[in-house]
């Protein structure tokens, strides 16, 4: 049985600076017409960075929840760009450190219910202090906590970002099957 469905007609709703929202006209693998809303997203990508058993972290108020959360650095997809160099450029941007290489560990669908967004997923490597230079509309703070206390924030509900969770829990896999 194919569980694929068809796109008959993409209806537009609205276009702004970052995302798209459509009303797509569909059809169900039975044949029977639907409706499916998608949010266009270009992606985006981060840098998981650990420096001694420290993992970097950037702190940021998140508008759409409407708090602060502590997040791996991240950044949309600009036209274009290759998610490697957006990761490296956030890296820079949000903490003034230049990684020499980027390792992709996973691409995850975030949100496969309603968008497209891929977010990707690197871990930096031979990392040497450059300048931090944020957007003009971005205000953050960066701090290095030890793997050990950013696995407590994630327990204790202080570290909700998906991507964050899924880097860090990748580290402490890694680390303990490395031993």
């Amino acid at each position: 049985m194919t569980l694929e469905e068809k796109t008959v007609r993409e209806n537009v709703v609205f276009r702004g600076k970052i995302i798209t929202v459509r009303r797509d006209d569909a059809v169900l693998p039975d044949g029977k017409p639907c409706s499916r809303e998608i949010v266009e997203h270009p992606g985006g990508a981060c840098a998981l960075y650990v420096r001694e058993g420290k993992v970097l972290l950037v702190r940021q108020f998140r508008y759409a929840y409407g708090e602060t959360t502590w997040e791996i650095p991240a950044g949309k997809l600009n036209p274009g760009e290759p998610p490697e160099q957006t990761a490296a450029r956030e890296l820079e941007e949000e903490t003034g450190w230049v990684p020499a290489a980027l390792k992709h560990l996973y691409t995850i669908y975030p949100t496969p219910g309603y968008s497209n967004e891929k977010i990707y997923i690197y871990e930096a490597s031979g990392v040497r202090e450059g300048h931090v230079h944020p957007d003009e509309d971005e205000f953050v703070d960066s701090a290095f906590f030890s793997v050990e206390e950013a696995a407590r924030m994630i327990r204790a509900g202080k570290i909700r970002d998906a991507k964050t969770i899924i880097a860090i829990q990748y580290y402490l896999l890694s680390e303990k099957n490395a031993v």
